[in-house]
């Protein structure tokens, strides 16, 4: 599967979701095909930090991107999830999610350079220590998906050439959020479907075959402010 399929998979997927909250409100079945999204569109990242040929111009689009779906995301939270208007959209998300991997990677590379040798990974523990420091700043900057999204993009770049590693530790992961979810409420079914739909997301991930397919670099871009605008306007 290339990443062309699953960026439309992922912008499918993500259109459901809101359409299910503006058309039928949330906790819909829609709302189940949408938790595939986010995940995919997290992987896109780890690989794109990979591949890039221009990191600055990444981070200048995310950032930009972000900015520019703000207010459609602002509108449309308010006014079908009763969300504050001064949460911030996915874009943030992901623009703190690429930073942590830019950062690792930074620390990591500078202690190799440096021919440190180390008998205790200092790096890689420092480099942990900063992706948390992101994640706990994309909570409190109340960025969707918060501390958890950052992390799922993190543990996508930290597995990359392990992809069983990967695929357990992306399960943990909503089993931990899911799982605290349910602790700190009660149980109920569609928390844990949303689990469940969550970690099926890392089926699609699991059949990406490193090839690029059909250049897209915009529609998601693009697609993310103006279906939230349309969205807010026709329902």
């Amino acid at each position: 599967m290339s990443s062309f399929a699953l960026k439309i998979i992922a912008i499918i997927s993500m259109f459901c979701d809101h359409f299910g909250d503006a058309y039928i409100g949330h906790y819909s079945v829609l709302n189940l095909i949408g938790r595939i999204a986010f995940p995919i569109f997290a992987f896109q990242i780890s690989e794109g930090f990979i591949h890039t040929k221009n990191l600055k111009k990444y981070f200048l689009r995310l950032g930009l991107f972000g900015v520019i779906a703000q207010v459609p995301f602002s509108l449309f939270i308010h006014k079908y999830l009763g969300g504050s208007i001064f949460s911030l959209n996915v874009f943030f998300t992901l623009f703190l999610g690429l930073l942590s991997i830019y950062l690792f990677d930074y620390i990591v590379s500078l202690f190799k350079n440096q021919n440190i040798n180390l008998s205790f990974p200092i790096d890689k523990i420092i480099g942990v220590f900063v992706v948390l420091l992101l994640a706990i700043s994309a909570e409190l900057l109340d960025t969707d998906y918060g501390f958890w999204g950052v992390i799922v993009v993190f543990i996508f770049y930290l597995f990359k050439n392990d992809k069983l590693a990967m695929i357990i530790s992306f399960v943990t992961l909503c089993i931990i959020r899911y799982g605290y979810n349910i602790i700190v409420g009660s149980f109920n079914i569609p928390t844990v479907l949303l689990g469940l739909f969550t970690a099926l997301s890392i089926i699609f991930i699991a059949l990406y075959n490193g090839k690029q397919g059909k250049k897209v670099k915009f529609l998601l871009y693009w697609f993310y402010p103006v279906h939230l605008l349309l969205l807010y306007f026709l329902f």
